[in-house]
């Protein structure tokens, strides 16, 4: 499975939002400066900047996700872009959704050692992830005791 958050700009479209954004900033600094206000100008340059930044921050933000791949004997968990990998033994491991702050967790447990999941996702997506997850292990431990 691979696991990515909802995105709902491509990249040409956060383009397009920022240049539309940084055009009506400076459209209003004009009509000030023509009224008056010198300043107006460069304080539409600063806060423009400061939107472009910020809105590339967040859409930066939705380049992580995550691989988890099961296979016979392991579940094993890649985190993206960064390389942080976690293996469990599929028959020990356990999904859990705890209630935290603010939203459930979905952990992955195994011999003391716990992974959070899909932290990236909305309530009801890892609600059925963890769905998922639990048949998918369930089923495979069946066939392994076979």
């Amino acid at each position: 499975m691979w696991l990515k958050p909802n995105r709902a700009l491509s990249r040409r479209d956060l383009r397009r939002l920022i240049g539309v954004l940084a055009a009506l900033a400076l459209t209003t600094a004009v009509l000030g400066a023509w009224q008056g206000n010198v300043f107006a100008p460069l304080f539409a340059l600063l806060e423009s900047s400061a939107v472009a930044f910020a809105l590339g921050v967040a859409w930066r933000a939705g380049d992580r996700s995550e691989r988890i791949t099961l296979d016979g004997s392991s579940l094993e968990v890649q985190s993206l872009p960064g390389r942080r990998c976690a293996r469990f033994q599929t028959y020990w491991v356990r999904v859990q959704l705890r209630p935290g702050p603010g939203r459930d967790r979905l952990l992955l447990a195994s011999h003391g050692r716990e992974l959070e999941i899909g932290a990236f996702l909305g309530g009801e997506e890892r609600a059925e992830l963890s769905r998922k997850l639990e048949v998918l292990l369930k089923e495979l431990n069946r066939q392994q005791c076979r």
